[in-house]
């Protein structure tokens, strides 16, 4: 059931103050198809505004942003994959917080409201926090895909909690199967799917507290926390009963190519715990809810933790101030600046808001579910790392450990690379 907005700003008033059109300019990642959809939401705006919007959008956006908004010349509005980058301009002076009243409706209306305030929280040049991102169209990584047709035809029920789903995998190694498929391997950035495990299990073995902690360093990455997340991978990855090829296939195996064991006759493995865009990689002519279907990944009932959702998005920020910029971020809060992009596909969102059944697609449907259901979200760890760090020594480490190495050894030399940047 559709919720009305509780922060007075229902469509019709969304623009009532507004003294005058203005020209916007929104700068972000898209392009292509994901170009047309985002226009689409921002084309509804325009035509309730009044203001004339416009969109460019670079495969760049990262570098651009900071030429622009150096040489003064930034958008009205950025729209940032990676809150780190926001972070850092926000204590430059280059980011304006968003109006009073935007953080108490984001803890009202956005499912796990307080970690997207969190996470759009930064300090400004005079080190005051404020609130200056507002996240729409996000993603979701704690994702189990499996065949439905394979767990049908062995007995195997969906785990609904991390003890269930480690019960589960000794379950298929005693029937003679191979529970998982894994793979790292991703041309430079190999690596980078095990940071997502260790990610994940931090969520399920720690506070959002600590995991905040472990990402801006303020516990040490070879702390007990982090090293036990490490080991909770590795309790999946590095058992040759459990994985697809033996434990030393881990590494080697392409990313891409890891989830085809699932459809192979017999299934070379029954599960792959990935990220909501795999389904791009699987064997053509493969159908989402029928040949393919996901779960989410499950959270310890003894930890007590919630649902937890790991993932990632977009955040959009106010770079060059003008009203029409406001009006906008208000727009974003109304349930059809969602619901547009719903029904054009590739959309999630946390709003508790939206009328769900203008999803056009079920499966994006069911992945929404999870995240309304969250209590915690968390941004990718890795993503809001130093690059040194976290696109760079936790992914080669995570690459040793699962060739071997010592959880503890490794998570020490990603600290001192670490040090290393201070």
């Amino acid at each position: 059931m559709k919720q009305t907005l509780t922060s007075g700003v229902a469509i019709a008033a969304v623009f009532a103050g507004a003294a005058s059109a203005e020209d916007l300019t929104v700068f972000g990642p898209w392009l292509g198809p994901d170009q047309e959809l985002v226009e689409a939401v921002l084309s509804d705006f325009a035509d309730k505004s009044g203001h004339a919007v416009s969109y460019v959008g670079s495969d760049s956006f990262e570098q651009q942003i900071v030429v622009d908004a150096e040489a003064g010349s930034a958008p009205n509005i950025a729209v940032f994959p990676q809150p780190g980058l926001a972070a850092d301009l926000a204590s430059r002076g280059f980011l304006t917080p968003l109006k009073d009243g935007t953080g108490d409706w984001i803890k009202e209306n956005y499912a796990a409201g307080q970690s997207w305030v969190d996470l759009g929280t930064y300090a400004g040049p005079d080190g005051q926090a404020d609130l200056y991102g507002f996240f729409y169209k996000v993603d979701v990584k704690s994702l189990v895909w499996y065949s439905p047709e394979n767990f049908e035809d062995a007995g195997y029920d969906v785990p609904e909690t991390m003890e269930d789903l480690k019960a589960l995998t000794d379950q298929m190694v005693a029937d003679g199967e191979t529970p998982w498929c894994i793979g790292l391997g991703s041309g430079g950035a190999t690596g980078w799917p095990a940071t997502d495990w260790v990610e994940d299990m931090m969520l399920r073995t720690q506070s959002p507290s600590v995991y905040d902690q472990w990402v801006s360093n303020e516990i040490p990455f070879d702390s007990e926390p982090v090293v036990n997340a490490i080991e909770e991978f590795g309790y999946f990855a590095r058992n040759d009963d459990y994985v697809a090829g033996g434990a030393d296939a881990v590494a080697s195996t392409d990313f891409r190519d890891s989830p085809k064991g699932l459809f192979d006759a017999p299934p070379q493995c029954y599960m792959h715990r990935q990220a909501s865009f795999i389904p791009a990689f699987f064997p053509e002519g493969t159908e989402v809810g029928l040949d393919a279907d996901f779960f989410y990944f499950p959270a310890y009932e003894e930890e007590d933790l919630g649902t937890p959702v790991l993932g990632a998005g977009t955040m959009w920020s106010i770079t060059n101030e003008n009203e029409a910029a406001h009006d906008l971020m208000a727009f974003l809060q109304t349930p059809e600046a969602h619901e547009i992009w719903m029904g054009l596909g590739g959309f999630l969102t946390p709003h508790t808001g939206v009328d769900t059944s203008t999803f056009a697609d079920p499966t994006l449907a069911k992945m929404n579910d999870i995240l309304l259901e969250a209590t915690t979200f968390r941004f990718d760890a890795s993503d809001l790392m130093p690059g040194g760090v976290g696109a760079g020594s936790f992914w080669t480490g995570m690459v040793d450990y699962a060739g071997g190495a010592d959880a503890e050894d490794v998570a020490s030399e990603i600290q001192d690379s670490w040090d290393s940047l201070k």
